[in-house]
């Protein structure tokens, strides 16, 4: 730079500073659950596609297995590489706050999704709120079995703050309005994983006989149980609903394997990240009642911000999805 000085003078320097300064970019890091599975690889698109929109950076971390400690690990690099922006999609949000904490500290934009629970966020968004998700299940599973029989619960990890919430709210339901029924066992935490959720399935099955469905909350649970349930002859026999990625799941549910379920688009959750945390670096503000870009009318509850755009999952439904890439 001293060389340019004594050729440009000492105002052209300032004015490429100026222009260099004006010309950088918003830098956006997404840590999502795992990588390389079909939800999250829509999630990624839609960063990108929302990045290129608003002419920021913006790209997905997508740790090998679902280990808190890789989220923790992820985070870390983000922070020292000094972004504008860490969104996360937490699998223990309890062992994430430390670093989260760090962040905001660094004043680094945190924003988190399917984690109300979190601190050391400045938003969390959700595409549906976590009862109205939750119930919508039950009620499905309670159509599809009769309110008869026992069942089981799928979700990603016990301790996965959203996962857990969606079945707690479907579990009070069924308790509520199906009082016939019961859980055969404690929550599995299998439903990040086809085969341990077929796996399981599979156990449950040989151990009791009057199975009547699986309630599978985590992208990978209705997949693995589905198959499980296609392999013994099941199919339409023992229910299974949850929430999945269209496209994984389009053969299962045209084949009567998997009954339904209810989900957001992950395409559309990765804009939002890019989206909101383009805003908030911009100095944009939050409030209850907003007509959010992408969102649409929000409800804010504290820092969550929650939003109303579910999206059936069944034979009516399932092929367009599926083209549309989710």
């Amino acid at each position: 730079m001293k060389g340019i000085s004594k050729i440009l003078g000492g105002a052209a320097v300032a004015a490429l500073l100026t222009a260099g300064t004006a010309s950088a970019e918003t830098t956006i890091g997404v840590v999502v659950k795992i990588g390389g599975i079909p939800w999250f690889n829509a999630m990624e698109q839609g960063i990108q596609e929302q990045a290129e929109a608003l002419g920021v950076d913006a790209f997905m971390v997508g740790p090998t297995s679902d280990d808190p400690a890789l989220q923790v690990r992820a985070i870390e690099d983000l922070i020292a590489r000094g972004v504008d922006v860490i969104g996360v999609v937490p699998n223990d949000a309890t062992v994430l706050e430390p670093v989260l904490e760090r962040a905001r500290a660094e004043g680094i934009v945190v924003i988190t999704h399917e984690s109300p629970d979190t601190v050391n966020n400045d938003f969390n968004f959700e595409m549906v709120s976590s009862d109205d998700l939750g119930i919508a299940h039950a009620e499905l599973f309670a159509e599809a079995t009769g309110c008869e029989g026992g069942y089981a619960v799928y979700v990603g990890g016990l301790t996965v703050p959203a996962h857990n919430a969606w079945a707690d709210a479907a579990v009070s339901w069924l308790d509520e309005n199906c009082p016939g029924m019961s859980q055969v066992a404690d929550r599995f935490g299998v439903a990040e994983s086809v085969d341990d959720s077929r796996n399981t399935t599979l156990d449950l099955i040989r151990a009791n006989p009057d199975l009547a469905g699986v309630l599978a909350f985590g992208s990978q649970g209705p997949i693995g149980a589905a198959r499980a349930v296609e392999e013994r002859g099941l199919a339409g026999e023992v229910a299974v609903v949850g929430l999945f990625s269209a496209g994984q799941g389009q053969k299962l549910v045209n084949d009567g394997a998997i009954t339904g379920g209810f989900v957001w688009s992950p395409l559309e959750a990765g804009k939002v990240f890019v989206e909101l945390g383009n805003m908030l670096v911009e100095g944009g503000e939050i409030a209850d009642g907003d007509d959010l870009p992408l969102l649409g009318p929000i409800a804010l509850d504290g820092n969550n911000i929650f939003a109303n755009k579910p999206l059936a999952l069944n034979t009516e439904t399932i092929n367009g999805l599926a083209e549309m890439g989710l």
